[in-house]
């Protein structure tokens, strides 16, 4: 069956995700059939290079020959069991190894994991926590601080903290009271990232000032704010949020679902600022792509809060069906060994560096706003010249064998972390290719 065929079924059954259906066939949308390695094959036989990972997923490619064995290896001994009540040796493995990679410093060690569904889920966990630690610590405090241009997932906490108009101002009637602060990626012309960052921490110092007692957590999206169009910001402003949480009592929560395992060119985003958040999520990338799967990690601080009797109510009554369910630890397990083994963290950086130089000659042109880049996540902002610039230039570059996605007319690059030379310069040379098409 070929890719009409296929589509017709699509339309008559089907309802995407952030997607506007009266434009869904005119946009002509791929039918993947399979994938292998970087590349993907839709049901005609055509063939495209991931240039976004599967929505920043699959660190490695696809089919991996070692987490497609981890994953046989479990089936043949676990599908599924609860985690109340019960524990198993992939869910205890994989805490153990989350915990050894964690961000260290001075300040709180990371100690604790509590897994969760996907990246929405896991910042519902940090939330929940964070507001119950402030429960059972003497005093609620019911507030959260968060940054504009923030995204944090779709479920209804991980709107509240979120500052997308765009996605989140439908729901405002239905959302927790939060306090938003200015993005720190969000510059005027000539600013520096340094100037910016300080002008950030001068309205979130205000804004404790005055309500601090008050917040129960700071929440960031650690470096970059990634579904704002990968808008990157100068570490002063981290660290300056991790001492004023700290000052105020509050939890600092870094939400490293999209920058996090290796993206940034460090395991963690939070490293670049040398800072140790309270709770750390993450989640997309830790399986590699092959299972959802995500994790909140904590500190002992935190965890000992919620020690009590039954009758204490100190218990965190949170969970799901699905919770650490062995087949997604064993990716994970498998996943955290390679990238141990095949230094993947350095690899990634080099990565970066390189699509830093192939995409220098975007920055003196005309019809490029800004390359934005920490590590491997790239955002290349065109110049508007009609509705859904950013669209257009992708599906040029999908006429040239690579599949990308826009947000807004900001078009990302985040391929496999193990992307090879030649495949880099396919992906780069398509964008500007397709920017030549696109933006006239």
């Amino acid at each position: 069956m070929d890719s009409a065929a296929w589509l017709k079924r699509d339309a008559a059954s089907v309802w995407h995700p952030f997607t506007q259906h009266s434009l869904w066939l005119g946009d002509e949308p791929t039918v993947v059939d399979r994938a292998e390695g970087p590349w993907l094959f839709d049901v005609d036989g055509n063939r495209y290079l991931d240039g976004v990972s599967s929505l920043w997923v699959t660190t490695l490619g696809h089919r991996t020959p070692e987490i497609d064995a981890a994953i046989k290896a479990q089936l043949d001994r676990l599908d599924h069991s609860t985690f109340l009540g019960a524990t198993h040796p992939p869910g205890i493995e994989l805490a153990e190894k989350l915990l050894a990679t964690a961000p260290f410093g001075d300040g709180p060690v990371l100690s604790k994991v509590f897994f969760a569904g996907d990246g929405s889920s896991a910042v519902e966990v940090a939330l929940k926590m964070a507001y119950q630690r402030s429960v059972q610590t003497g005093r609620a405090r019911p507030l959260f601080v968060h940054l504009r241009e923030a995204y944090h997932g779709d479920t209804l906490g991980a709107v509240s903290v979120g500052g997308m108009e765009l996605f989140h101002a439908t729901y405002r009637p239905l959302l927790l009271k939060t306090l938003p602060v200015s993005s720190p990626g969000v510059r005027a012309a000539g600013q520096t990232p340094v100037d910016r960052a300080a002008e950030v921490v001068a309205e979130l110092t205000a804004l404790l000032h005055e309500r601090g007692d008050e917040v129960c957590a700071i929440v960031v999206e650690p470096m970059v704010q990634a579904a704002a169009g990968m808008l990157t910001y100068h570490a002063d402003f981290l660290r300056a949020a991790r001492r004023l949480a700290t000052e105020h009592g509050a939890l600092l929560i870094c939400d490293e679902v999209a920058a996090g395992v290796a993206r940034t060119g460090r395991m963690w985003a939070s490293e670049h600022a040398g800072v140790v958040p309270d709770l750390l999520t993450c989640g997309k990338g830790l399986t590699a792509g092959y299972l959802p799967l995500s994790a909140v990690l904590t500190t002992d601080e935190v965890y000992d809060t919620f020690l009590g009797t039954p009758a204490s109510g100190r218990t965190f009554f949170h969970g799901h069906t699905f919770t650490a369910n062995p087949l997604c630890c064993a990716a994970a397990n498998a996943h955290l060994d390679l990238i141990a083994s095949r230094g993947l963290v350095a690899q990634a950086a080099a990565l970066g560096d390189r699509l830093d130089q192939l995409l220098a000659p975007l920055a003196d042109d005309d019809r490029v706003v800004e390359v934005r880049r920490i590590g491997t996540m790239t955002g290349v902002e065109v110049r508007s010249v009609g509705e859904r610039t950013g669209a257009a230039v992708c599906r040029a570059a999908r006429g040239r064998g690579v599949w990308l996605r826009p947000l807004g007319d900001t078009v990302v690059l985040m391929p496999p972390l193990t992307l090879g030379r030649s495949e880099t310069e396919l992906m780069v040379s398509a964008l500007i290719g397709a920017i030549d098409e696109a933006v006239r």
